[in-house]
């Protein structure tokens, strides 16, 4: 059968499969840090040589900043979109790495053998299961089963700041019928999935003023205005007995996770206990009446991720502040406004300042939640597809994070995105001693295979 043959394909080339992506992993491409700027376009130069081997028309084209990779290759199926980076976090600490993280090697581990090194999991290893499951097409067969556009992105870990207008600036070229992004993982390490549900992000630093100067506590004590005790104030009418927020107007737009979907998610054999377990902790601390399972995939947050103010090093210093700061990010789903929720915030802080103190603001960005409609033909297929790879069947599941690309693919092109993944839970990505399981990468280059297969045929 011409689906089995490729998959033969992909189990022989293994080897040699790893020693490329060996090749890519040994390039240090931080994107965050000047320094590995060559590196970045050495990493770009390197896919685009990989690409051409396959016949894929590509190229490296400069942006502002680090270059996006860009390659097309005809196929009789639909047009896919396939997106991934190449840049990676920085590897500090570097004494936590048990090795150089840009010597990359398979390692045994009692969990089974690993492939070790920066880029491994995000996302230089999960990128590189699709272009060996198109390898192992054009191996067997001379062509692919689908039209193909690879998107490799260069400034994922350090924000994309060129990636929105470089997508204005090529959407005709850029628009496909769907987007491939290998950016996300497995649930619980052990079933497939399909990521169906991003949340969006939005980002507040405020600081609350009061004096000129700090204050001796004991001269100003009890008369002058305590910004760190406004701030502390603020912060604890932020959600209510039940842990609701109390921004007003703040959950416009949140739906309820449809029965048909509760039920699958019901089916996963979630672990709660186990969950929180893992960090030391044992009770849920969200909305009451709430699964962790919807805290943590459907329902909106508001988290308290910095705050400082008056004197904190050694010692003891008697003064009161004359500013307090704190960093709150809000965690969003559905249809929820991150601009509008924003101004009610701000209006929201600025309602509770006594007399003599005043505030400051800087955003730090605002996206929408991402929900991706599973009716497309193309969802199911793939689901099956990764079901007939796996010994799990795969599952639809949402995802507390946020992957604004997914949702420029929709936004900005009209292009539905499905997010597939291989990571596991204990990937240790973005921290020392990274790694891809090598069944990650094995299993993960015959599910794309799968899903080109499944995709060509429902067309």
């Amino acid at each position: 059968m011409t689906l089995d043959n490729v998959l033969s394909q992909i189990d022989a080339d293994l080897p040699q499969a790893l020693d490329r992506l060996m090749e890519l992993l040994r390039i240090p491409s931080i994107s965050t840090d000047t320094a590995y700027k060559a590196d970045c376009d050495r990493a770009a130069d390197w896919l685009v040589e990989d690409l051409k081997s396959l016949g894929v028309d590509a190229e490296k084209r400069a942006t502002p900043g680090h270059p996006m990779v860009v390659g097309h290759i005809d196929g009789p199926g639909p047009h896919v979109l396939f997106y991934g980076h190449y840049d990676v976090q920085p590897v500090d600490p570097l004494n936590l790495w048990d090795r150089d993280p840009f010597d990359p090697e398979i390692q045994d581990t009692a969990k089974g053998r690993v492939i070790r090194g920066r880029g491994s999991a995000d996302d230089k290893g999960q990128l590189m299961t699709f272009v060996e499951a198109c390898r192992a097409w054009k191996a067997i067969h001379g062509s692919l089963p689908c039209k193909i556009t690879f998107f490799f992105e260069g400034e994922e870990e350090s924000g994309s700041p060129s990636l929105v207008p470089f997508m204005k600036e090529n959407a005709a070229e850029l628009k496909a019928d769907m987007a491939l992004i290998c950016d996300t993982g497995l649930f619980e390490s052990r079933v497939p999935a399909i990521t169906t549900m991003l949340r969006g992000l939005l980002g507040e630093e405020l600081t609350i003023k009061a004096a000129d100067k700090d204050l001796h506590s004991g001269y100003f004590g009890g008369a002058a205005a305590n910004p760190i005790r406004v701030l502390s104030n603020v912060i604890s009418a932020l959600h209510d007995e039940n842990g609701k927020i109390t921004v007003p107007g703040f959950y416009d737009g949140v739906p309820e996770v449809s029965n048909s979907m509760r039920a699958q998610w019901d089916g996963l054999g979630f672990d709660a206990e186990a969950f929180l377990g893992g960090v030391g902790l044992s009770v849920p601390a969200g909305e009451k009446g709430r699964s962790v399972l919807e805290m943590i995939w459907s329902r909106p947050t508001c988290e308290v991720n910095g705050i400082w103010g008056g004197y904190t090093g050694d010692g003891f210093k008697t003064v009161i502040a004359s500013e307090a700061h704190a960093k709150i990010s809000f965690r969003l789903v559905g249809d929820q406004d991150p601009h509008a929720i924003r101004e009610s915030f701000r209006t929201f802080v600025e309602g509770m300042l006594p007399a003599d103190c005043a505030v400051e603001w800087h955003a730090h960005g605002a996206s929408k939640a991402g929900r991706f409609d599973t009716d497309n033909p193309a969802y199911e297929a793939a689901r099956q597809a990764l079901s007939d790879e796996w010994p799990d069947t795969a599952a639809y599941i949402g995802c507390g994070g946020s992957i604004p690309i997914a949702g420029h693919f929709q936004n900005l092109l009209a292009t539905p995105p499905v997010l597939i993944g291989f990571g596991k839970d204990d990937d240790q990505i973005h921290s020392p001693n990274e790694k891809y399981d090598l069944e990650s990468f094995h299993k993960g280059t015959r599910s794309w295979a799968r899903i080109l297969a499944a995709l060509q045929q429902a067309g």
